[in-house]
């Protein structure tokens, strides 16, 4: 069972999340944001994963760190129910419309975090969200997880189906890369025999 449970709290957040990576969807979210919620929701489904998530933050002042903060505790456990990460696929990609929009994500678990964003925003929010969240929830679960993780909105109109897809294009990357390659039953993917240097 590749399972992880993360708790985390600071003067600005508390949040508690669980995660199986060899799950089928399953979600339980609570952020106190509701589009977040609605995010974490697809992310979970379509990568496969069971994630419960409960996040209490001091959103009173804005959004940002509950947002931030998530993502660091669900990278957190992606990478502590990766462990060595042997036998994994390493690599995913996936090429996303939804209506409008097409959004392409290339992942590397390679324990090198890196994020190259490349997804541009017509309004400053969407519901109550900033929308220039987005790229530090990314930055966040790329850092905290270690992937390399390339995210680009290739097209699109409707602010909501441009994000809604980055979330997916993400989701089902990650769904390939973390699931275990049956030709390299055990090994490390790389020639160094190690990843992350």
């Amino acid at each position: 069972m590749r399972s992880a449970t993360i708790a985390r709290k600071t003067r600005e957040t508390e949040i508690n999340i669980s995660l199986e990576l060899d799950g089928s969807g399953t979600y339980d979210i609570e952020t106190g944001i509701g589009f977040l919620n609605h995010m974490l929701e697809s992310f979970a489904k379509h990568a496969a994963i069971d994630l419960k998530v409960r996040a209490k933050g001091d959103i009173h002042i804005d959004f940002h760190h509950t947002t931030e903060d998530t993502a660091i505790a669900i990278g957190l456990g992606i990478a502590k129910a990766l462990g060595d990460r042997a036998g994994i696929r390493r690599f995913g990609h996936a090429l996303i419309p939804m209506d409008e929009a097409l959004t392409r994500c290339a992942i590397d678990v390679s324990a090198r975090p890196y994020l190259i964003w490349k997804v541009n925003f017509t309004r400053p929010k969407l519901g109550e969200m900033d929308t220039e969240l987005f790229k530090e929830w990314f930055h966040a679960l790329a850092q905290n997880a270690g992937l390399t993780l390339h995210v680009e909105n290739l097209y699109g109109e409707n602010n909501h189906h441009i994000v809604e897809s980055c979330y997916k294009a993400c989701a089902q990357a990650l769904r390939d890369a973390v699931a275990i390659d049956p030709r390299n039953a055990g090994k490390i993917p790389s020639v160094k025999g190690s990843l992350g240097s």
